[in-house]
């Protein structure tokens, strides 16, 4: 009987077979290494327009009790978040005061109030520049308070920190920061 050389028995193709097999390989591993490090320099932010989640330079700085201003993640391993005492506080009170009439009443509520933060200037330069939306935010909120609650030592507590996220949603939305930590009452009167 004679014998015919299949393709799997040609030494050529079997040549041709290893070849491909050796150059798809190759191709796959410089693709996918590649793949690889672009994707590296890019979450690195050595290309792609800086990705690495780093500060914004624009974005306020954390000051320290010391002066010097340091990013989030410095201030973060400068000092944990129970140790606050190391940030110097700042303080800035909002000139005009606010009135409103109170929810579901004839109450009314003026207020004057005051925030703080712990980073640099251009946060209240924020609250300066956006002042007008602020006050709408904040009128608004205060007008949805009941003034049965707003007489309890607790229910002024509430308003204070209600008072706080409205200021840093508005100082989100029309900067992309908010920055305020805290909001004082320095009058209010409830009639």
């Amino acid at each position: 009987m004679s014998k015919t050389k299949t393709d799997d028995e040609n030494p050529k193709s079997k040549k041709k077979s290893k070849l491909k097999t050796v150059l798809f390989g190759t191709v796959l591993i410089v693709l996918l290494g590649g793949g690889g490090a672009a994707g590296g320099f890019y979450a690195a932010g050595m290309i792609g327009g800086g990705h690495d989640g780093g500060e914004d330079p624009n974005k306020p700085k954390i000051i320290m009790k010391d002066g010097t201003a340091v990013s989030d993640k410095e201030a973060a391993n400068a000092a944990p978040s129970t140790a606050l005492s190391a940030f110097k506080v700042t303080y800035h009170q909002i000139e005009q005061p606010f009135t409103s009439n109170l929810s579901d009443s004839d109450s009314f509520a003026q207020i004057s109030l005051a925030v703080s933060t712990f980073y640099d200037e251009r946060v209240f330069e924020n609250v300066t520049n956006h002042e007008i939306a602020i006050r709408s935010a904040v009128l608004m909120e205060l007008s949805q308070q009941d003034p049965l609650k707003l007489e309890t030592p607790e229910g002024k507590l509430r308003l204070k920190k209600k008072l706080r996220d409205v200021i840093n949603e508005t100082l989100k939305e029309k900067t992309g920061f908010g920055g305020i930590e805290d909001v004082y009452f320095t009058n209010i009167v409830i009639q």
